[in-house]
């Protein structure tokens, strides 16, 4: 089986662009960790209609010491054998959640977006998700962003703040929050040095808060751990009842439900979860409920494979049976058609 890719010179450029950013970031990773690339990260392949309208690559961390869950994706989605409008997406999206607490968490996506009319947008995001909460981590990686982003860093932090807020909860998911949607200048060349310096800072901001944790060496104690389950927790929630993105990917298909629900971490608190589906409203209480149905009651509560596909099809049919609800889902400035752009 072999992937096909994008036609056009913008996608294949696009491409280009995501898979360097997936191979810095893997190496990086495998750098401070001092491990071998086969050791830490498992290469995963898959594919969108056995290959025709092409799939993608993601590398999971495959090393339980270092990472509670990790995942590197790459994909690029294309129909220029359709009559749709949508020519392809091609993304890079990426969340790390390291074993320990001190180390924050990062979600980094960005795509590109090409339609058949020749026209296109970004999607950029970054995003510092710590357990416990550092200032000086904050501080580094808002300035190093800020430093590479100065014309449109005030309103993709806006917005930012604006889609990772979780209203039920009366706060954010993480501490920075760098978003742009459907975004297009006059200038398409610096667009695309727009993508990839951002990738590469958020990047190298990254690497420098996990690499200064690892040589502060603090010894997590038990209170830590709980406090980064209860975080863990609040990512799942959010992701599962507000983050856009996931699930628009469900709903366009079902054919790597494994990837997108890679940003999951690997255990949560069942207890806490279930205390908050009172917070939400109709119908999100139901799909808090289908969420809660499926998952272990162990405690902590894992979150493997089977449980992913599970709250994949959890997510998919609730959004089926409640399109309405898809309105109650975070947004920035903009809501983009991704899943009418796919069918």
């Amino acid at each position: 089986m072999k992937r096909t890719k994008a036609q056009s010179v913008q996608a294949q450029a696009a491409n280009s662009l995501v898979e360097g950013l997936q191979q810095y970031f893997v190496s990086q990773l495998n750098k401070i960790t001092g491990s071998g690339q086969e050791q830490s990260f498992k290469k995963v392949e898959w594919f969108r209609d056995e290959g025709r309208h092409g799939g993608g690559v993601r590398y999971e961390a495959n090393n339980k010491e270092v990472f509670n869950r990790g995942s590197v994706n790459v994909s690029q989605i294309h129909y220029d054998d359709s009559s749709r409008s949508l020519a392809s997406a091609t993304a890079i999206s990426t969340i790390i959640h390291p074993e320990n607490p001190y180390i924050p968490s990062i979600h980094m996506h960005i795509s590109w977006t090409e339609m058949k009319n020749g026209q296109g947008y970004w999607r950029m995001m970054a995003d510092l998700n710590p357990a416990i909460e550092n200032e000086a981590d904050k501080v580094l990686f808002d300035k190093n962003i800020k430093n590479v982003t100065s014309e449109v860093y005030d309103v993709a932090t806006e917005q930012g703040a604006r889609y990772f807020f979780i209203p039920a909860l009366n706060r954010h998911r993480g501490v920075s929050h760098f978003y742009l949607e459907e975004y297009n200048s006059d200038d398409s060349r610096g667009d695309f040095k727009l993508a990839e310096i951002l990738g590469k800072t958020a990047i190298d901001s990254y690497i420098q808060i996990f690499d200064q944790a690892i040589k502060k060496n603090d010894k997590a104690v038990d209170d830590d751990y709980k406090k980064q389950l209860a975080y863990h927790t609040l990512y799942l929630f959010q992701v599962l009842t507000l983050d856009r993105g996931t699930t628009s990917g469900l709903l366009v298909h079902n054919q790597n439900d494994i990837g997108i629900m890679g940003s999951l971490p690997a255990q949560i608190d069942k207890t806490l979860l279930s205390s908050w589906k009172n917070k939400v409203s109709t119908p999100q209480d139901q799909l808090v409920q289908g969420i809660l149905d499926v998952l272990p009651n162990d405690s902590p509560c894992v979150v493997n494979e089977g449980v992913k596909r599970a709250l994949a099809e959890v997510v998919r049919q609730h959004y089926k049976s409640n399109p309405q609800a898809l309105g109650m889902q975070a947004q920035g400035n903009v809501v983009p058609e991704t899943v009418g752009n796919h069918q």
